[in-house]
């Protein structure tokens, strides 16, 4: 073999050696740059674990030391100077308090006992018992009358209602002149008897056997009329003043007159039955 072809044999293997060598080390050097950081990572990798790190037991206690120790000024306040109470101005305020109220209640009280009184002495003002009192037309009234046979009791008023008979006007004028709203009534035929016994204040109910006015508690009678017939009444009985308007039948019962004295009996009735209370007699 010629040296020529030797030289180009070794070259050749030279150049395929020398590409076998590079090739290996291209790779070599790929493979470390796949599997490997560079040095300015690992260096940056490097602190960011020390930075995020978990602080070790002493790193706590040592902050913990630093937060309970640290303190903390607050800002100056002025306090303003303890005075004393003046005793005396106490002693006034606590009058002033008791004395007004004392007014207070005492005019509270005078104020209530006064709207009572007033209440009281100003009758009619609700327009019941104290007033007058529409008791409806005559002819009616007198109706009513009959049909409860001879007796009517109207409640607004607290009185008895009954026919005078006119028959009995000479002798009850000579009576009752003298009343004149009580005598007007009789001039139209009626009489209104206050309900109250002159005795001792019951209320007198009517005895329709006996056709007169007959106490409960002490046996005192009364004929139909309210004129005193028995028993412990110091007269007869108390009525009300009544007058005609239009045909209608008013009570004035904003006044009180006394009834006769005993004895009196313009209308002569005398008992018409059985007493419905004992003290009289039939």
């Amino acid at each position: 073999m010629s040296t020529g072809i030797v030289i180009a044999i070794v070259v050749i293997a030279a150049i395929i050696f020398g590409l076998i060598v590079v090739l290996t080390t291209s790779r070599s050097s790929e493979v470390r740059g796949a599997g490997a950081l560079s040095r300015e990572t690992r260096s940056r990798n490097s602190k960011a674990n020390i930075s995020d790190a978990a602080p070790s037991g002493r790193d706590v206690e040592a902050q913990a030391a630093v937060r309970s120790t640290a303190v903390v000024k607050a800002a100056p306040v002025e306090v303003a100077p303890w005075v004393a109470p003046d005793e005396e101005a106490l002693g006034v305020s606590r009058r002033m308090f008791f004395n007004r109220a004392t007014v207070t209640l005492l005019s509270i009280s005078v104020g209530s006992f006064g709207a009572s009184v007033v209440g009281f002495l100003w009758k009619g003002a609700d327009g019941g018992f104290g007033s007058k009192i529409n008791a409806g037309k005559v002819d009616d009234v007198v109706q009513l009358i009959r049909q409860n046979k001879g007796f009517l009791y109207l409640s607004e008023a607290r009185a008895w209602v009954t026919e005078y008979p006119k028959d009995a006007i000479g002798k009850g004028k000579a009576v009752y002149g003298g009343q004149a709203p009580v005598f007007s009534g009789m001039q139209a035929g009626i009489v209104a008897l206050y309900q109250k016994c002159p005795h001792l204040g019951c209320r007198v109910p009517e005895c329709k056997s006996s056709q007169w006015f007959e106490c409960p508690c002490h046996g005192s009678q009364y004929n139909r009329v309210g004129e005193k017939k028995g028993g412990p009444a110091p007269r007869g009985m108390d009525r009300f003043g009544v007058s005609v308007a239009n045909g209608v039948l008013i009570i004035d019962t904003g006044s009180v007159f006394a009834g006769p004295s005993i004895g009196v009996n313009t209308t002569g009735q005398e008992a018409e039955g059985p007493h419905c209370v004992g003290g009289g007699k039939h």
